[in-house]
């Protein structure tokens, strides 16, 4: 089964419409880190392929070698895909640093944190934690709260259930060509003077979980 009938140029096309011009980002920085999400696209694909045909010949087994290590393989790649199209479609150029009214966000992250500073300021020190991953603002379906969350490895640490409304990448190959490995939290600063709050909105107000994914 394909996740996208998109060639690798239209998931291109696609996830970079809107992510130009961005404030501390750059283009150049932008169109390495789109390719690298065609990358996980194109191996999304090849794994569901190669996972089809172990079915048809009767391979689906846990002791199947093959048939469990392309399981796992999809997991990261798949996770690594969904994360990268929530975060280039909650980025924008002449992003605010507050939302715009109507600020329904502001007031569930005020319920949440105490206030949209108080938030901000764990969201950016989350995002400085050693390691790689990435940061996720997220809201409970079951009771609307919102919190924030460290992921890593893309498949390990993703709230089930949960809705992102707000992705970070915070690997290093999101920000290495803009700045130095010990300047991530001038990226991160960057990251925020960028946020598409009206697509953080519109995802927090919708039933489901909401991203332009390349399956369209």
């Amino acid at each position: 089964m394909l996740v996208s009938s998109r060639s690798h140029a239209d998931c291109l096309g696609w996830a970079g419409e809107e992510t130009t011009g961005l404030d501390g980002i750059s283009d150049r920085q932008l169109a390495e880190h789109l390719h690298l999400y065609g990358g996980h696209v194109r191996q999304v694909n090849t794994l569901n392929q190669e996972l089809a045909r172990l079915r048809e010949r009767g391979r689906a087994s846990g002791t199947d070698h093959a048939f469990a290590e392309l399981t796992r393989r999809l997991g990261f790649e798949y996770n690594g895909m969904i994360l990268h199209e929530y975060y280039f479609s909650n980025l924008r150029a002449g992003g605010e640093p507050r939302p715009a009214p109507p600020p329904g966000i502001v007031h569930a992250l005020a319920r949440g944190f105490g206030s949209l500073e108080r938030w901000q300021g764990d969201f950016h020190a989350i995002g400085t934690m050693r390691g790689i991953g990435w940061v996720l603002l997220c809201q409970d379906p079951m009771t609307d709260a919102l919190t924030n969350h460290w992921v890593s490895l893309h498949q390990d640490g993703v709230p089930a259930g949960f809705k992102p409304l707000l992705v970070m990448d915070l690997w290093e190959h999101a920000f290495m060509r803009d700045y130095e490995a010990s300047e991530k939290s001038h990226y991160i600063a960057a990251f925020l003077r960028n946020v598409d709050w009206t697509a953080v909105e519109q995802r927090r107000q919708s039933p489901a979980a909401l991203r332009p994914a390349a399956t369209a």
